[in-house]
């Protein structure tokens, strides 16, 4: 029992000190002597009774610990044996530039939501592309998270906070890794094929959706592109219904020649729409004009987008089950296949003109306003050609003045004194 500068009783673990101030002291279940103090003997009484309580809960913390402290910990614990050397330097490289300067300083229990917010809002106005702020969000979470789970840390300040793509700006493209990884993964899947068409054609999902054998002319090595289908509830409709419409633009309605990659893979899927016709069950029959639809659900129904992108967000969590948090591939719809159709396309050095054609646009610039912006690299090595070029024009010009002095001199005789031209 504690007792004040007059010898009364004060109660477990409280005292009074020389200077007048009260102090309560505990050990917590960290093993950690713990005090809180003031002048104030109700006060002191109610923060030491509060105290104790949190303690008994497990609702305490372990200690007070800055943002750069406990990321160390983080990368040298969590990190060490799970991520490559180039992971763990661009962990490093987000967090000292992007991280560090504006949280690194707090202690991780005054951290708060809009401080991250905030963050975020400053990388957007010093215009910060998609990827990098959102490996910032991404990052922030684990960080927090296993703060969470060492007791330094209550509650997920990162946790709700979502990063928008700007669609202008941000158009999802899988780099090249992406794309062999996702591939690599959904073979054997169901709609395998349907991948590997779309990402060979840039064919819009209700264009493969839509899409009949008779649509494919395998002599000619073409498709022919001549409707689209729709889910959508009409006026006349009481729910939504599926819809066959014409092509989106005149352009639209197009040919598309097939390589070997699409033409194996829609010989595989007439192959499996037979298999599926025969197995689907007499309950699930669809309307005739929908029977002979190529892409189908198991049950040999029309496909919508949805149903789709579900089957992607699947593979793509099978593959994230396996990557550390900021090697992970962002779920994508099934329009991003049809964007990377269009910048490998240019990659492969097509002509806009031809990748517009491809691709149905109405207009040129609609084509190079859509991937322009997301192929600065392709942009830069067209650059280089362009310089390799000049620097071959440019030698070829040297050449020819060298050819031209050299037949003047041997011609003429030419005999150069003192910076004159005598011709003999």
């Amino acid at each position: 029992m504690g007792k004040d500068l007059q010898g009364n009783e004060l109660g477990q673990g409280i005292i009074q000190k020389k200077d007048g101030r009260y102090e309560a002291r505990y050990v917590n279940r960290f093993g950690k002597r713990t005090s809180v103090s003031g002048r104030n003997l109700k006060e002191v009484r109610k923060k030491y009774n509060e105290a104790i309580y949190e303690n008994d809960k497990e609702l305490n913390l372990r200690e007070d610990m800055k943002l750069d402290e406990w990321y160390s910990q983080w990368m040298n614990v969590y990190k060490i044996d799970v991520i490559r050397n180039n992971t763990r330097t661009r962990y490093k490289s987000i967090y000292q530039k992007h991280i560090s300067p504006y949280l690194g300083n707090y202690k991780l229990r005054d951290i708060k939501q809009i401080d991250i917010k905030r963050l975020i809002n400053d990388m957007e106005k010093n215009n910060y592309h998609y990827e990098t702020k959102n490996a910032v969000r991404i990052l922030l979470v684990d960080i927090f998270n296993k703060a969470i789970n060492n007791e330094y840390l209550m509650k997920n300040p990162a946790k709700g906070i979502t990063v928008k793509r700007d669609e202008e700006k941000d158009i999802r493209v899988l780099s090249v890794e992406e794309q062999t990884i996702f591939f690599d993964s959904c073979k054997g899947t169901f709609y395998d094929n349907l991948y590997v068409v779309a990402v060979s054609t840039g064919m819009r999902i209700g264009e493969l959706a839509a899409l009949r054998w008779s649509d494919i002319d395998l002599d000619k090595k073409v498709i022919h592109i001549t409707r689209t289908l729709v889910y959508q509830k009409y006026d006349t409709d009481t729910k939504k219904q599926f819809h066959f419409e014409l092509p989106k633009t005149k352009t639209s309605k197009r040919d598309i020649p097939i390589n070997r990659q699409c033409e194996i893979a829609l010989k595989k899927q007439f192959i499996q729409k037979a298999v599926v016709t025969a197995k689907a069950p007499v309950s699930k029959i669809p309307p005739k004009e929908f029977q002979d639809l190529l892409f189908t659900t198991k049950f040999n129904t029309p496909l919508n987008s949805q149903i789709v992108c579900d089957s992607i967000k699947k593979i793509v969590d099978e593959i994230n089950l396996t990557r550390d948090v900021l090697d992970e591939i962002e779920e994508f719809s099934p329009h991003t296949l049809r964007h990377t159709f269009a910048t490998r396309c240019f990659e492969s050095g097509i002509q806009p003109k031809t990748v517009q054609a491809y691709l149905g646009h109405a207009t040129l610039k609609m084509t190079m306003d859509l991937y322009t912006a997301v192929m600065p690299d392709h942009l830069t090595n067209e650059m280089d050609k362009v310089a390799d070029t000049l620097d071959k024009i440019s030698v070829n010009g040297d050449c020819l003045v060298e050819n031209a002095y050299n037949n003047l001199t041997s011609n003429l005789n030419v005999i150069p004194i003192n910076g004159d031209i005598m011709v003999v």
